[in-house]
């Protein structure tokens, strides 16, 4: 039977609709990926990676399947073309963890809340939009970023932290506290939550027992990209976590306890399995990476052929593949890169990744060219110093990312720094000491760039490159300043414990750290390589200063409102007392026990007792020689008087 016109077109327009729809969810993808790393200090790392893509749409509208709806809503409104967002406890080790590779330079990060974003808007609207988007993300993530709105909070770096050409802003709250609160709303953003896939494994006890641990969201929208390269939205969200497992091995004899390696096991450290994939998925993988130094040292032990594994270490799952890092130039051979692929693995057959140690190892992470401390100098509330000083490692002038000029080899250091705007810092005092010497600043100071803080209005900031020769042992730069006097109502409740001074970012610009891993041609490289592979300064953050600064009496306020509570009390009760008191009552009965006494005849008091029992009140006989001017004079002098005493507080307090 043939179908009408009508009908026809109906269905036709519904399959086409269909068919769109199929196509934008295979456009959409989703991909999991967990990174597990044996430390040095016999920790281990464990770095979730997800990360979400949502295709463009040129008319502005998008009907999203995989995507968290609330950020694509969240770009197109303020226009941002990349965010980082980041909640964090603890600090990360440099001299023990590293400090010369991708995973500390793009996941380490300082304590505390960090959101930097450049804006896709003409720079008078950048302000604007910076408040409207930290709203929106206190309420999106349960978190203060809300007091980043103010001008005091923020600034805009120009070269230094990024190159946005004024579209960038900046922003940090030091003392923000990381809780399940945060994580489970950046969890909501995942397709399958922490129901299944590798989200799974995250124990909240586990994490928040952790040593160090941070949660980021990285944003890129290439909206606006003319070359047409990977259009749409980029989603990630990764979980950096270091754990202190559970010692799984066996007693031996032969070797000090103190130099193995605990074993571990993905159900000893965070106490669940992976009861595979996310079925949204399109690839989930685990890694188990060891590093460079790692690998060098387990050449030396058991020899060339025995960095395998099979003789230093072993493993509960067989890898599916291998992957040894290509093209390394850091002359300490070579990390390795053990591959396994969850998507075989259910429920009745769970993904377990266990790690024994068999021989004792020892080995040391590659560090920066420089390892920086910051710290206070001085005493007293009223001035000090800011101090940073930049130590030598174990990388030296035959680096390559040293800097080779005709006068020699040069060492170039990025200094990025915000201060509070009751932090006055006076940056003419500006000391450089190179290898305990004091030298002219002009002759080491490349470009320099200051916005000195404007008391409640705008925040210090600094950026600096420093010029320094390779074989720099140490190098130290001091800044002086004084302490500003807050109004009582801008301290914090634990105004006593100090002020936060924000982490300092330390880059080298002609170091970069990448590792390049092999892949198949036939499928996509997993994005957690795709980020080993690309280029990005090392980067390491200071620690967070804590500044006493001269705070008021808490308690005069209350004494205060006690001592003027009692000054009304009486004053009133005083008043009311007098004014509700009846004089001729009051003079009868006086009169009348005078008498009583005076007298004592027994007719008085028969006459007394009569009354009362008739229930009448007896009428004391008044004497004329008696009057009441006396009484009424000393009611209207306490009247006087409790108004002078009204008066004289309402002129030297009101």
């Amino acid at each position: 039977m043939e179908l009408p016109p009508r009908w026809a077109v109906l269905l036709f327009l519904l399959l086409s609709s269909t068919k769109a729809s199929r196509s934008a969810v295979d456009k959409e993808e989703f991909q999991e990926e967990l990174l597990l790393k044996p430390l040095p200090d016999r920790k281990v790392l464990a770095h979730f990676h997800f990360e979400s893509r949502a295709p463009r749409n040129s008319n502005g509208r998008r009907h999203l399947h995989l995507f968290p709806k609330a950020i694509s809503q969240m770009v197109e409104k303020f226009r941002v073309k990349e965010m980082e967002l980041s909640f964090t406890q603890g600090r990360w080790n440099y001299e023990r963890w590293g400090g010369f590779d991708t995973m500390s330079s793009n996941n380490a990060k300082p304590p505390g809340v960090e959101l930097w974003a450049v804006f896709d808007v003409p720079k008078e609207q950048v302000d604007a939009s910076w408040k409207n988007l930290t709203h929106t993300l206190s309420g999106l993530f349960c978190a203060s970023i809300n007091f980043l709105e103010s001008s005091t909070m923020y600034s805009a770096p120009d070269w230094s932290f990024r190159q946005a050409s004024g579209h960038l802003r900046y922003g940090m709250l030091p003392r923000e506290a990381v809780c399940t609160e945060n994580l489970t709303p950046w969890l909501k953003l995942l397709p399958c939550r922490d129901n299944a896939g590798l989200s799974a494994l995250m124990d909240r006890p586990s994490i928040y027992t952790s040593f160090y641990h941070s949660q980021r969201l990285h944003l890129t929208s290439n909206a606006s990209d003319l070359e047409g390269l990977n259009p749409g939205i980029v989603l990630e969200q990764t979980l950096t976590v270091v754990l202190h497992p559970r010692s799984q091995r066996t007693i031996l004899t032969h070797i000090s306890e103190s130099y193995l390696q605990p074993s571990w096991s993905l159900s000893s450290i965070f106490g669940r399995k992976v009861n595979g994939r996310c079925a949204l998925a399109k690839s989930s993988k685990v890694y188990l990476q060891l590093e460079r130094g790692l690998v060098s040292e387990l050449k030396k032990n058991i020899g060339s052929e025995g960095y395998d594994g099979e003789a230093n270490f072993e493993l509960s799952v067989n890898p599916d593949r291998v992957l040894k890092e290509e093209n390394s130039r850091h002359g300490i051979g070579s990390s390795l890169l053990y591959e396994f692929s969850v998507d075989k693995y259910s429920n009745s057959k769970p993904f377990d990744l266990g790690l024994t140690w068999k021989f004792p190892v020892i080995w040391s992470c590659q560090q920066a060219p420089l390892h920086a401390i910051r710290f206070l100098m001085g005493s007293g509330n009223e001035r000090g110093a800011i101090a940073i000083l930049l130590k030598s490692t174990d990388l030296n002038d035959s680096s390559p990312g040293a800097d080779r000029s005709s006068d020699g080899c040069e060492l170039h250091v990025n200094i990025f720094q915000i201060v509070p705007w009751y932090i006055r810092v006076y940056y003419h005092s500006l000391q450089l000491f190179v290898d305990d010497q004091l030298k002219a600043v002009g002759a080491f100071v490349e470009k320099i760039h200051v916005m000195p803080s404007k008391d409640k209005i705008s925040p210090g900031m600094m950026e600096m490159v420093l010029k320094l020769p390779c074989g720099v042992k140490s190098a130290a730069l001091t800044l002086d300043f004084d302490k500003g006097f807050l109004h009582i109502d801008e301290y914090p409740p634990d105004a006593n414990q100090g002020f936060d001074i924000p982490s300092a970012a330390i880059s080298f610009p002609n170091f970069h750290a990448s590792m390049h891993f092999p892949s198949n041609d036939s499928e996509r490289k997993s994005p957690m390589l795709s980020k080993f592979q690309e280029s990005s300064p090392v980067l390491s953050y200071t620690e967070v200063l804590l500044v006493p600064l001269t705070t008021p009496d808490f308690s005069m306020p209350y004494n205060v409102i006690t001592i003027t509570c009692t000054v009304f009390a009486l004053y009133f009760g005083s008043l009311l007392n007098v004014l509700r008191q009846r004089v001729g009552e009051k003079e009868r009965l006086l009169k009348s026990k005078a008498t009583a006494v005076k007298t004592g005849r027994p007719s008085e008091l028969l006459s007394r007792l009569s009354a009362k029992l008739r229930g009448r009140s007896q009428e004391p006989s008044q004497s004329p020689s008696e009057s009441s001017p006396l009484i009424n004079s000393k009611l209207v002098l306490k009247v006087l008087l409790m108004a002078a005493l009204a008066v004289a507080w309402q002129y030297y307090f009101g």
